[in-house]
Protein backbone atom coordinates (compact mmCIF):
# COMPACT_ATOMS: atom_id res chain seq x y z
CA UNK A 1 0.00 0.00 0.00
CA UNK A 2 1.16 3.60 -0.84
CA UNK A 3 0.20 6.63 0.61
CA UNK A 4 0.96 10.30 -0.40
CA UNK A 5 0.02 12.73 2.53
CA UNK A 6 -0.14 16.72 1.17
CA UNK A 7 -1.67 19.72 1.23
CA UNK A 8 -2.87 22.13 -1.37
CA UNK A 9 -1.26 25.25 -2.22
CA UNK A 10 -1.18 27.54 -4.81
CA UNK A 11 2.16 28.96 -3.85
CA UNK A 12 6.40 28.37 -4.77
CA UNK A 13 5.87 26.05 -1.07
CA UNK A 14 3.56 24.13 -2.83
CA UNK A 15 3.80 19.97 -1.52
CA UNK A 16 4.85 19.58 -5.18
CA UNK A 17 7.88 21.32 -4.94
CA UNK A 18 10.90 19.72 -3.28
CA UNK A 19 11.94 21.10 -0.04
CA UNK A 20 14.99 22.79 0.09
CA UNK A 21 17.35 24.35 2.97
CA UNK A 22 16.60 28.07 1.50
CA UNK A 23 14.08 30.02 4.08
CA UNK A 24 13.66 32.77 2.52
CA UNK A 25 10.22 32.30 1.21
CA UNK A 26 9.35 31.27 4.92
CA UNK A 27 11.32 33.99 6.49
CA UNK A 28 9.17 36.53 4.63
CA UNK A 29 5.62 34.28 5.15
CA UNK A 30 6.49 34.68 8.92
CA UNK A 31 7.13 38.32 8.27
CA UNK A 32 3.38 38.52 6.84
CA UNK A 33 1.78 37.40 9.61
CA UNK A 34 3.47 39.48 12.31
CA UNK A 35 2.90 42.60 10.14
CA UNK A 36 -0.77 41.38 9.72
CA UNK A 37 -1.36 40.73 13.80
CA UNK A 38 0.06 44.39 14.48
CA UNK A 39 -2.49 45.49 11.96
CA UNK A 40 -5.19 43.85 13.55
CA UNK A 41 -4.42 45.63 16.70
CA UNK A 42 -2.02 43.01 18.51
CA UNK A 43 0.27 44.54 20.96
CA UNK A 44 3.28 42.04 20.28
CA UNK A 45 2.63 38.58 18.20
CA UNK A 46 5.32 35.12 17.69
CA UNK A 47 4.61 32.65 14.55
CA UNK A 48 6.50 29.95 13.48
CA UNK A 49 6.12 27.81 10.17
CA UNK A 50 7.23 24.16 9.21
CA UNK A 51 7.89 22.57 6.08
CA UNK A 52 9.07 18.66 5.70
CA UNK A 53 9.20 15.40 3.70
CA UNK A 54 10.04 11.98 4.33
CA UNK A 55 9.96 8.66 2.80
CA UNK A 56 8.89 5.59 5.02
CA UNK A 57 8.76 2.11 3.89
CA UNK A 58 7.69 -1.31 6.19
CA UNK A 59 8.19 -4.85 5.01
CA UNK A 60 7.57 -7.62 6.79
CA UNK A 61 8.74 -11.59 5.93
CA UNK A 62 10.02 -10.29 2.89
CA UNK A 63 7.03 -8.45 1.51
CA UNK A 64 6.55 -4.82 1.01
CA UNK A 65 3.63 -3.86 3.03
CA UNK A 66 3.90 0.32 3.59
CA UNK A 67 5.14 2.86 1.08
CA UNK A 68 4.48 6.50 2.68
CA UNK A 69 5.57 9.49 0.83
CA UNK A 70 4.71 12.53 3.57
CA UNK A 71 4.90 16.21 2.68
CA UNK A 72 3.26 18.64 5.88
CA UNK A 73 3.69 21.79 6.93
CA UNK A 74 1.97 23.92 9.06
CA UNK A 75 1.47 27.57 10.26
CA UNK A 76 0.90 28.75 14.30
CA UNK A 77 0.56 32.32 15.00
CA UNK A 78 0.19 33.52 18.80
CA UNK A 79 -1.11 37.46 19.60
CA UNK A 80 -0.78 39.29 22.33
CA UNK A 81 -3.20 41.92 23.83
CA UNK A 82 -1.43 43.10 26.60
CA UNK A 83 -1.73 40.05 28.85
CA UNK A 84 -4.11 38.39 26.69
CA UNK A 85 -3.19 35.62 24.54
CA UNK A 86 -4.82 33.79 21.51
CA UNK A 87 -3.60 31.06 19.09
CA UNK A 88 -3.88 29.71 15.38
CA UNK A 89 -3.07 27.76 13.29
CA UNK A 90 -3.47 26.16 9.51
CA UNK A 91 -1.69 24.38 7.17
CA UNK A 92 -2.66 26.83 4.27
CA UNK A 93 -0.45 29.70 3.66
CA UNK A 94 -2.36 31.67 0.93
CA UNK A 95 -2.50 35.21 2.03
CA UNK A 96 -6.62 35.08 2.59
CA UNK A 97 -5.56 32.12 4.68
CA UNK A 98 -2.72 34.14 7.10
CA UNK A 99 -5.07 36.72 7.45
CA UNK A 100 -8.27 34.39 8.60
CA UNK A 101 -6.15 32.75 10.72
CA UNK A 102 -4.63 35.89 12.46
CA UNK A 103 -8.03 36.90 12.52
CA UNK A 104 -9.14 34.05 14.95
CA UNK A 105 -6.17 34.83 17.52
CA UNK A 106 -7.12 38.21 18.11
CA UNK A 107 -10.91 37.16 18.55
CA UNK A 108 -9.43 34.55 21.09
CA UNK A 109 -6.99 36.81 22.75
CA UNK A 110 -9.73 39.49 23.14
CA UNK A 111 -11.95 36.90 25.19
CA UNK A 112 -9.43 35.52 27.51
CA UNK A 113 -8.48 36.52 30.84
CA UNK A 114 -5.36 38.67 31.18
CA UNK A 115 -2.35 36.38 32.69
CA UNK A 116 0.57 38.41 33.87
CA UNK A 117 2.88 35.43 32.73
CA UNK A 118 1.96 35.73 29.21
CA UNK A 119 4.36 37.03 26.61
CA UNK A 120 7.06 37.04 24.13
CA UNK A 121 10.47 35.72 25.95
CA UNK A 122 12.39 38.79 27.35
CA UNK A 123 14.27 40.30 24.49
CA UNK A 124 17.58 40.38 26.13
CA UNK A 125 17.59 36.62 26.36
CA UNK A 126 17.17 35.76 22.14
CA UNK A 127 19.85 34.42 20.04
CA UNK A 128 22.29 36.82 18.50
CA UNK A 129 23.67 34.22 16.64
CA UNK A 130 22.47 30.80 15.57
CA UNK A 131 25.54 28.47 14.18
CA UNK A 132 25.70 25.89 11.95
CA UNK A 133 25.13 23.05 14.13
CA UNK A 134 25.42 20.42 11.32
CA UNK A 135 21.80 19.03 11.61
CA UNK A 136 20.82 19.10 8.06
CA UNK A 137 22.06 16.18 5.73
CA UNK A 138 19.60 15.46 3.41
CA UNK A 139 19.12 11.42 2.40
CA UNK A 140 16.49 10.78 -0.68
CA UNK A 141 16.90 7.14 -1.43
CA UNK A 142 14.68 5.94 -4.01
CA UNK A 143 11.76 3.38 -3.47
CA UNK A 144 13.76 0.75 -4.25
CA UNK A 145 17.10 1.70 -2.10
CA UNK A 146 15.20 1.91 0.69
CA UNK A 147 13.11 -1.20 0.45
CA UNK A 148 16.65 -3.19 -0.14
CA UNK A 149 17.56 -1.68 3.10
CA UNK A 150 14.72 -2.78 5.38
CA UNK A 151 14.44 -6.38 3.82
CA UNK A 152 18.42 -6.51 4.28
CA UNK A 153 17.76 -5.79 7.82
CA UNK A 154 14.90 -8.00 8.37
CA UNK A 155 16.84 -10.95 6.00
CA UNK A 156 19.75 -10.69 8.83
CA UNK A 157 17.41 -11.06 11.72
CA UNK A 158 15.20 -13.90 9.78
CA UNK A 159 18.51 -16.01 9.20
CA UNK A 160 19.45 -16.24 13.06
CA UNK A 161 19.52 -19.61 14.34
CA UNK A 162 15.92 -19.68 16.74
CA UNK A 163 14.13 -16.61 14.39
CA UNK A 164 10.76 -18.05 13.96
CA UNK A 165 8.98 -14.86 12.75
CA UNK A 166 9.15 -11.17 11.96
CA UNK A 167 6.96 -8.48 12.89
CA UNK A 168 8.98 -6.44 10.14
CA UNK A 169 11.69 -3.79 9.57
CA UNK A 170 10.98 -0.14 8.95
CA UNK A 171 13.51 2.74 7.23
CA UNK A 172 12.28 5.98 7.30
CA UNK A 173 14.03 9.77 6.02
CA UNK A 174 12.80 12.75 7.25
CA UNK A 175 13.62 16.39 6.58
CA UNK A 176 12.63 19.75 7.59
CA UNK A 177 12.39 23.17 7.51
CA UNK A 178 11.43 25.47 10.59
CA UNK A 179 11.34 29.49 10.83
CA UNK A 180 10.38 30.89 14.09
CA UNK A 181 9.98 34.82 14.55
CA UNK A 182 8.43 37.47 16.97
CA UNK A 183 7.95 40.99 16.99
CA UNK A 184 10.84 41.54 19.07
CA UNK A 185 12.68 41.23 16.10
CA UNK A 186 14.48 37.48 16.37
CA UNK A 187 14.03 35.68 13.27
CA UNK A 188 15.61 32.20 13.05
CA UNK A 189 15.37 29.60 11.14
CA UNK A 190 16.40 25.44 11.22
CA UNK A 191 17.12 22.90 8.63
CA UNK A 192 17.32 19.39 10.24
CA UNK A 193 17.45 15.58 8.95
CA UNK A 194 16.49 13.06 10.69
CA UNK A 195 16.56 9.19 9.39
CA UNK A 196 16.49 5.72 10.76
CA UNK A 197 16.26 2.00 10.70
CA UNK A 198 14.62 -0.60 12.65
CA UNK A 199 13.60 -4.21 13.39
CA UNK A 200 11.85 -6.38 15.75
CA UNK A 201 11.78 -10.18 15.74
CA UNK A 202 10.63 -13.35 17.67
CA UNK A 203 12.71 -16.25 18.62
CA UNK A 204 10.87 -19.47 19.40
CA UNK A 205 12.18 -23.38 21.33
CA UNK A 206 10.71 -25.22 23.31
CA UNK A 207 10.21 -22.52 25.95
CA UNK A 208 8.18 -20.69 24.03
CA UNK A 209 8.51 -16.90 22.17
CA UNK A 210 10.28 -14.08 23.17
CA UNK A 211 10.39 -10.77 21.00
CA UNK A 212 13.13 -7.90 20.73
CA UNK A 213 13.79 -5.59 18.53
CA UNK A 214 16.88 -2.93 17.62
CA UNK A 215 17.09 0.03 15.75
CA UNK A 216 19.93 2.95 14.48
CA UNK A 217 19.26 6.87 14.07
CA UNK A 218 21.01 9.45 12.30
CA UNK A 219 20.93 13.11 10.95
CA UNK A 220 23.18 11.55 7.89
CA UNK A 221 21.93 8.43 6.47
CA UNK A 222 26.03 7.76 6.16
CA UNK A 223 25.91 7.80 9.92
CA UNK A 224 23.18 4.98 9.96
CA UNK A 225 24.38 1.54 11.29
CA UNK A 226 24.09 -1.31 8.53
CA UNK A 227 21.31 -3.26 8.15
CA UNK A 228 22.96 -6.64 8.75
CA UNK A 229 24.26 -5.52 11.72
CA UNK A 230 21.11 -3.68 13.06
CA UNK A 231 19.12 -7.10 12.13
CA UNK A 232 21.66 -9.26 13.78
CA UNK A 233 21.46 -7.28 16.93
CA UNK A 234 17.93 -7.61 17.16
CA UNK A 235 17.84 -11.27 16.44
CA UNK A 236 20.67 -11.54 19.35
CA UNK A 237 18.73 -9.98 21.67
CA UNK A 238 15.37 -11.72 21.23
CA UNK A 239 17.21 -15.46 21.32
CA UNK A 240 18.82 -14.15 24.70
CA UNK A 241 15.47 -13.87 26.06
CA UNK A 242 14.85 -17.98 25.48
CA UNK A 243 13.74 -19.53 28.57
CA UNK A 244 12.84 -16.75 30.81
CA UNK A 245 11.83 -17.08 34.23
CA UNK A 246 10.21 -15.91 36.64
CA UNK A 247 11.36 -14.66 39.94
CA UNK A 248 10.67 -14.97 43.66
CA UNK A 249 10.00 -11.42 45.35
CA UNK A 250 12.91 -9.87 46.89
CA UNK A 251 15.27 -6.79 47.25
CA UNK A 252 18.39 -6.50 45.26
CA UNK A 253 20.63 -4.48 43.25
CA UNK A 254 19.19 -2.98 39.61
CA UNK A 255 21.47 -2.32 36.70
CA UNK A 256 19.38 -0.59 33.98
CA UNK A 257 20.47 -1.07 30.43
CA UNK A 258 21.57 2.24 28.47
CA UNK A 259 18.63 2.40 26.26
CA UNK A 260 16.05 2.15 29.42
CA UNK A 261 18.44 3.97 31.37
CA UNK A 262 17.05 7.29 29.85
CA UNK A 263 14.10 7.07 31.08
CA UNK A 264 15.53 7.64 35.01
CA UNK A 265 16.59 11.09 34.03
CA UNK A 266 13.39 11.88 31.91
CA UNK A 267 11.79 11.71 35.06
CA UNK A 268 14.09 13.85 36.53
CA UNK A 269 12.97 16.09 33.68
CA UNK A 270 9.30 15.70 34.40
CA UNK A 271 9.69 16.40 38.10
CA UNK A 272 11.93 20.01 37.55
CA UNK A 273 9.98 21.18 34.43
CA UNK A 274 8.31 24.66 35.09
CA UNK A 275 4.83 23.28 34.95
CA UNK A 276 5.26 20.82 37.54
CA UNK A 277 6.74 22.89 39.95
CA UNK A 278 4.04 26.14 39.77
CA UNK A 279 1.34 23.57 39.69
CA UNK A 280 3.24 22.10 43.13
CA UNK A 281 3.01 18.67 41.53
CA UNK A 282 6.70 17.55 41.91
CA UNK A 283 8.16 15.41 44.72
CA UNK A 284 11.18 17.46 43.89
CA UNK A 285 9.25 21.29 44.61
CA UNK A 286 12.12 23.19 46.43
CA UNK A 287 14.73 21.04 45.89
CA UNK A 288 16.69 23.57 44.10
CA UNK A 289 20.34 23.29 45.99
CA UNK A 290 19.51 20.66 47.61
CA UNK A 291 21.38 16.56 47.54
CA UNK A 292 18.83 14.82 45.18
CA UNK A 293 21.86 12.36 44.05
CA UNK A 294 24.77 10.34 44.79
CA UNK A 295 27.91 12.88 44.80
CA UNK A 296 29.48 11.48 41.53
CA UNK A 297 26.22 12.47 39.58
CA UNK A 298 26.97 15.14 36.92
CA UNK A 299 23.85 15.77 34.54
CA UNK A 300 23.80 18.56 32.19
CA UNK A 301 22.76 20.18 28.92
CA UNK A 302 24.73 20.23 25.73
CA UNK A 303 22.69 21.81 23.04
CA UNK A 304 25.37 22.53 20.41
CA UNK A 305 26.66 19.59 19.91
CA UNK A 306 27.35 19.43 15.92
CA UNK A 307 25.32 16.89 14.83
CA UNK A 308 23.44 15.84 17.48
CA UNK A 309 19.85 14.65 17.53
CA UNK A 310 19.11 16.90 20.52
CA UNK A 311 20.90 20.44 19.38
CA UNK A 312 19.07 23.59 18.86
CA UNK A 313 20.58 27.23 18.81
CA UNK A 314 17.71 28.69 20.63
CA UNK A 315 14.82 27.59 22.05
CA UNK A 316 10.99 27.38 21.01
CA UNK A 317 10.50 31.05 21.97
CA UNK A 318 13.49 32.43 20.01
CA UNK A 319 15.65 32.22 23.50
CA UNK A 320 19.20 31.17 22.93
CA UNK A 321 20.63 27.97 24.55
CA UNK A 322 23.83 27.24 26.31
CA UNK A 323 25.41 24.37 28.08
CA UNK A 324 24.61 24.03 31.79
CA UNK A 325 24.23 22.14 34.64
CA UNK A 326 20.96 20.66 35.67
CA UNK A 327 23.21 18.54 38.44
CA UNK A 328 26.22 18.91 39.64
CA UNK A 329 28.16 16.84 42.45
CA UNK A 330 24.42 15.31 43.30
CA UNK A 331 23.23 18.65 44.11
CA UNK A 332 20.37 20.05 41.97
CA UNK A 333 21.19 23.24 40.63
CA UNK A 334 18.69 24.12 37.85
CA UNK A 335 15.09 23.92 36.20
CA UNK A 336 13.45 23.17 33.23
CA UNK A 337 11.98 26.37 32.44
CA UNK A 338 10.23 28.41 29.15
CA UNK A 339 9.70 31.79 29.85
CA UNK A 340 5.85 31.53 31.18
CA UNK A 341 7.09 29.04 33.93
CA UNK A 342 9.84 30.97 35.18
CA UNK A 343 8.05 34.03 35.40
CA UNK A 344 5.25 31.56 37.29
CA UNK A 345 8.11 31.24 39.71
CA UNK A 346 9.97 34.35 39.40
CA UNK A 347 12.62 32.98 37.96
CA UNK A 348 14.69 33.57 34.32
CA UNK A 349 13.72 31.01 31.62
CA UNK A 350 16.19 28.37 30.99
CA UNK A 351 16.21 28.13 27.46
CA UNK A 352 13.92 25.08 27.33
CA UNK A 353 10.47 25.87 25.19
CA UNK A 354 10.03 22.55 24.10
CA UNK A 355 12.20 20.80 25.95
CA UNK A 356 16.07 20.16 27.41
CA UNK A 357 18.73 19.56 24.21
CA UNK A 358 20.88 16.27 24.81
CA UNK A 359 20.11 16.20 28.06
CA UNK A 360 23.80 13.97 29.48
CA UNK A 361 24.49 11.56 32.15
CA UNK A 362 28.29 11.65 32.65
CA UNK A 363 30.02 8.01 33.43
CA UNK A 364 31.13 7.65 36.59
CA UNK A 365 33.96 5.59 35.33
CA UNK A 366 35.94 3.88 32.70
CA UNK A 367 33.41 0.79 32.89
CA UNK A 368 30.71 -0.07 30.37
CA UNK A 369 28.09 -2.35 30.90
CA UNK A 370 30.16 -5.58 31.65
CA UNK A 371 32.33 -4.04 33.89
CA UNK A 372 28.93 -2.64 35.62
CA UNK A 373 28.10 -6.37 36.03
CA UNK A 374 30.91 -7.34 37.86
CA UNK A 375 30.46 -4.41 40.23
CA UNK A 376 26.55 -5.17 40.88
CA UNK A 377 27.51 -9.01 41.45
CA UNK A 378 24.38 -10.21 41.99
CA UNK A 379 21.32 -8.36 41.20
CA UNK A 380 18.70 -7.66 38.18
CA UNK A 381 19.85 -6.36 34.88
CA UNK A 382 16.73 -4.45 33.28
CA UNK A 383 16.83 -4.23 29.45
CA UNK A 384 12.95 -3.57 28.76
CA UNK A 385 10.67 -1.77 31.21
CA UNK A 386 6.57 -2.18 30.20
CA UNK A 387 3.62 0.29 31.40
CA UNK A 388 4.37 3.45 33.25
CA UNK A 389 4.04 3.46 37.06
CA UNK A 390 5.54 6.60 37.75
CA UNK A 391 4.20 9.45 39.97
CA UNK A 392 5.91 12.90 39.56
CA UNK A 393 3.72 13.85 42.38
CA UNK A 394 4.87 11.58 45.13
CA UNK A 395 7.64 9.72 43.16
CA UNK A 396 6.58 6.27 43.96
CA UNK A 397 8.08 3.79 41.10
CA UNK A 398 6.55 0.34 39.96
CA UNK A 399 7.33 -0.68 36.21
CA UNK A 400 6.88 -3.93 34.63
CA UNK A 401 10.00 -5.19 33.34
CA UNK A 402 11.87 -8.02 31.88
CA UNK A 403 15.76 -8.65 31.60
CA UNK A 404 18.24 -11.09 32.92
CA UNK A 405 19.43 -12.25 36.65
CA UNK A 406 23.16 -12.15 37.07
CA UNK A 407 25.44 -13.62 39.82
CA UNK A 408 29.11 -13.34 40.17
CA UNK A 409 29.09 -10.34 37.33
CA UNK A 410 27.49 -12.92 35.11
CA UNK A 411 24.47 -13.51 33.42
CA UNK A 412 22.30 -16.66 34.43
CA UNK A 413 19.25 -16.73 32.65
CA UNK A 414 16.18 -14.44 31.35
CA UNK A 415 13.44 -13.28 33.55
CA UNK A 416 10.30 -11.76 32.84
CA UNK A 417 6.75 -10.83 34.61
CA UNK A 418 8.47 -9.17 37.18
CA UNK A 419 7.61 -5.57 38.47
CA UNK A 420 10.28 -3.18 39.56
CA UNK A 421 9.50 -0.72 42.96
CA UNK A 422 11.04 2.06 44.91
CA UNK A 423 10.66 5.49 45.63
CA UNK A 424 12.71 7.96 42.85
CA UNK A 425 14.12 10.23 45.22
CA UNK A 426 15.63 6.78 47.17
CA UNK A 427 16.54 5.79 43.42
CA UNK A 428 18.59 8.92 42.78
CA UNK A 429 20.09 8.89 46.11
CA UNK A 430 21.17 5.38 45.58
CA UNK A 431 22.94 5.18 41.71
CA UNK A 432 26.27 3.49 42.51
CA UNK A 433 27.68 4.14 38.78
CA UNK A 434 26.57 5.27 35.74
CA UNK A 435 28.62 3.78 33.16
CA UNK A 436 30.38 4.63 29.84
CA UNK A 437 28.50 2.80 27.50
CA UNK A 438 26.38 6.29 26.52
CA UNK A 439 23.53 6.05 24.08
CA UNK A 440 23.57 8.52 21.96
CA UNK A 441 20.74 7.97 19.87
CA UNK A 442 18.10 10.40 21.42
CA UNK A 443 17.91 14.12 23.06
CA UNK A 444 18.89 11.82 26.94
CA UNK A 445 22.21 10.55 26.56
CA UNK A 446 22.81 7.54 29.23
CA UNK A 447 25.18 4.53 29.85
CA UNK A 448 23.79 2.19 32.02
CA UNK A 449 22.86 2.78 35.10
CA UNK A 450 23.36 0.82 38.41
CA UNK A 451 21.36 1.68 41.37
CA UNK A 452 21.48 -0.69 45.39
CA UNK A 453 18.48 -2.27 46.36
CA UNK A 454 15.16 -2.23 45.32
CA UNK A 455 12.44 -4.05 45.56
CA UNK A 456 11.64 -6.49 42.69
CA UNK A 457 8.03 -8.33 42.65
CA UNK A 458 7.89 -11.50 41.60
CA UNK A 459 5.50 -14.95 42.05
Amino acid sequence: MSRDKSSPQSSALSPGSRLTTDDSQLRELVASVLAEAKQQGASSAEAAVNVSQGLAVNVRLGEVETIEHTRDRGLGVTVYFGRRTGSASTTDFGPAAVRDSVRAACAIARHTAEDDCAGLADPERLAKDVPDLDLCHPWRPGVEQAIEHARACEDAARATPRIANSEGASLSTHEGLDVYANTHGFVGAVAATRHSLSVSVIAQDGSGMQRDYWYTVARDGAGLAPPEAVGKEAARRAAHRLGARKLSTRRCPVLYEAPVAASLLSHLVSAVRGTSLYREASFLLNHLGKQVFSDFVHVHEQPRLRGALGSAAFDGEGVATAARDLVRGGVLLGYVLDSYSGRKLKLPTTGNAGGVHNLTLDPSGPEGLDGLLKQMGTGLLVTELIGFGVNTVTGDYSRGAAGFWVESGEIQYPVEEITIAGNLKDMYRAIAAAGSDVDTRGNIRTGSILLGAMTVAGS
